[in-house]
């Protein structure tokens, strides 16, 4: 983090840092508020890929986290005092899923940063999963949150704060100021025996994308953290602040989309590999409307976040409407899609994106029940993407992007659609999978992404927290207690693995890594949710009045 080259390393540039390691250990970070306008900036490296970095300080065990001094309070606000990974529980899955959890700490100078992706010795191909994930990390940080331990989560954010103000260059190009990090890594440098901090910014990802959901989940994770420990401090700081708002900037600047939704690169979010997403994904927009009612939240009311504030209502407002109404889909909008007539012109039009009927494929008529329903996976100019995607549902259900009717229909359409949807292992990331030539198309021939296997109708545990937040809220806990049931059957005997493959969901995924980190923490968090249900307010906002969308039928459906 000081400027200097570890060993090994040359001429990379995202290693340089904020300023001089001595003058920025984490603790005076934490005691301090340093602003982003300080940081000095260098350039981003684009010659040498992150795997390729040596000699990661992966130093946690769980003797040595329990050394450290801990909140001892209780885990929020509005949260009474998770149990701890010593509690009794019926389940042996559980203290054995906190001690990998620990196992998997990553520490910088001394203090804990975050979660590696997975722990798995056994396997041959290290890749970036040695490295902490802003995504990854979320089900991890929302553990320590619910179990009183908030400091892991203050320093992760506050080290990928400074991230973010590092200068980002890709071949030769510069990212927006505002963008978070995928990744990052801890490295010793052998000879001066310092820490420092090597960033990936997409430059060394898979497909060389960009993370859009990073920038986003650093959002929701400041407020889990905020509603949970009560301490307004650090959202308030001045370099909070910016970064919030350098987020936002890339999102809500003017161009030439007539739509609300963000546009997006396929491979951009959990889904990170060419699988179609590619346009206005659900997860984006959900994970979009999520951040901005959070940051809305957060912004102080001086000149410049009043005036980001402004701009956030006016977004969220035309953001509700728009998915609210195009994105839905249920048995009676399916019909109406079904007899659209094409090339409509002028305001009047029903058929407003111009899609042919003939494009609905057959599954989608034998899938969708009469009761219930769910936000597609995409929509665009003669393009409806009607795949069902976990992540965005869910999200929409916890963010009140959906409103209460639609929310219940959800559920709704998980309940009729179990075996589907959740099988013998939770849960589907996205349903159904793409096959045959569609799938060498869409895919460009992926061997992960065969069918039923990886992002392409993959079974991922980590999906379980969110499904367990979205039935709390809607009021089936009883759902969240099956998929939790059907997890602990297998998840310890398999060694936590980061998916799995087939219809049900029957096997662990053909390249899945064992001890995948969120996988665990996402058992933990759906656990101790279910268990104290008062955690939900970490993750959940409630339906904004203001925002209460009318939704607008067109005169078709009335036919």
């Amino acid at each position: 983090m000081d400027g200097a080259k570890p060993m090994g390393i040359r001429n990379v540039s995202s290693i340089c840092s904020l300023t001089e390691l001595d003058d920025h250990d984490l603790s005076r970070l934490l005691e301090k508020p340093r602003l982003i306008n300080n940081i000095d900036r260098q350039r981003s490296f684009d010659e040498r890929s992150l795997s390729e970095l040596p000699m990661l300080r992966v130093r946690g065990s769980y003797d040595n986290f329990d050394s450290m001094p801990s909140p001892g309070v209780r885990s929020g606000i509005d949260t009474p005092a998770s149990w701890d990974g010593n509690s009794l529980d019926p389940h042996p899955i559980v203290a054995e899923a906190w001690k990998a959890l620990r196992r998997s700490l990553v520490y910088f100078r001394g203090q804990p940063v975050g979660t590696i992706a997975a722990y798995d010795h056994a396997s041959e191909e290290v890749l970036n999963y040695d490295q902490v994930f802003v995504r990854d990390f979320v089900p991890s940080a929302l553990a320590f949150l619910m179990n009183g331990e908030p400091e892991i989560v203050k320093n992760f954010l506050l080290k990928t704060l400074q991230l973010q103000g590092w200068e980002k260059k890709i071949d030769r190009f510069k990212l927006g100021e505002g963008v978070m990090p995928a990744s990052f890594k801890v490295l010793l440098d052998p000879v001066r025996k310092l820490d420092t901090l090597v960033a990936d910014f997409g430059e060394s990802a898979i497909g060389r994308v960009s993370p859009v959901d990073s920038g986003f989940w650093w959002i929701i994770l400041l407020r889990a953290y905020t509603k949970s420990t009560g301490d307004l401090s650090l959202a308030e700081r001045p370099e909070c602040q910016k970064g919030i708002r350098l987020i936002l900037m890339l999102c809500l600047a003017e161009g030439f989309d007539t739509f609300p939704t963000l546009l997006c690169a396929d491979g951009c979010c959990m889904i990170d590999r060419r699988m179609d997403v590619y346009g206005y994904p659900i997860e984006i927009q959900a994970l979009f409307y999520m951040a901005l009612r959070c940051a809305s939240m957060m912004l102080k009311q001086d000149s410049e976040g009043k005036e980001c504030i402004e701009r956030i209502e006016k977004r969220l407002h035309a953001l509700s409407f728009h998915m609210r109404n195009y994105y839905w889909l249920d048995f009676q909008q399916l019909n109406d899609i079904y007899r659209y007539k094409t090339e409509e012109y002028s305001h009047t039009a029903v058929n407003k994106f111009n899609v042919i009927p003939d494009s609905i494929p057959d599954w989608i008529f034998d899938f969708m029940p009469m009761r219930g329903g769910y936000f597609i996976g995409n929509v665009s100019p003669t393009r409806m993407d009607f795949r069902w995607f976990c992540l965005g549902n869910c999200m929409a259900i916890l963010s009140s992007l959906a409103t209460p009717e639609q929310s219940m229909a959800i559920m709704d359409l998980i309940e009729s659609r179990w075996d589907e949807l959740v099988g013998e292992m939770p849960l589907k990331i996205t349903y159904p999978a793409i096959e045959s030539h569609e799938w060498r198309i869409v895919t460009g021939c992926d061997p992960k992404n065969t069918r039923w296997s990886y992002h392409n109708g993959g079974s991922w545990p980590v999906l379980l927290w969110l499904l367990t937040a979205a039935c709390i809220k809607t009021g089936r806990p009883q759902m969240a207690r099956h998929a939790i049931d059907l997890a602990e059957t297998r998840l310890l005997r398999d060694g936590f693995p980061e998916y799995y493959d087939g219809k049900l969901g029957r096997f662990i995924g053909k390249q899945a890594r064992k001890y995948q980190t969120w996988s665990i923490g996402g058992y933990l968090v759906a656990k101790m949710m279910l268990e104290d249900p008062s955690h939900l307010g970490m993750i959940s906002l409630e339906e904004d009045k203001q925002r209460k969308t009318l939704m607008k039928r067109s005169s078709s459906w009335n036919c």
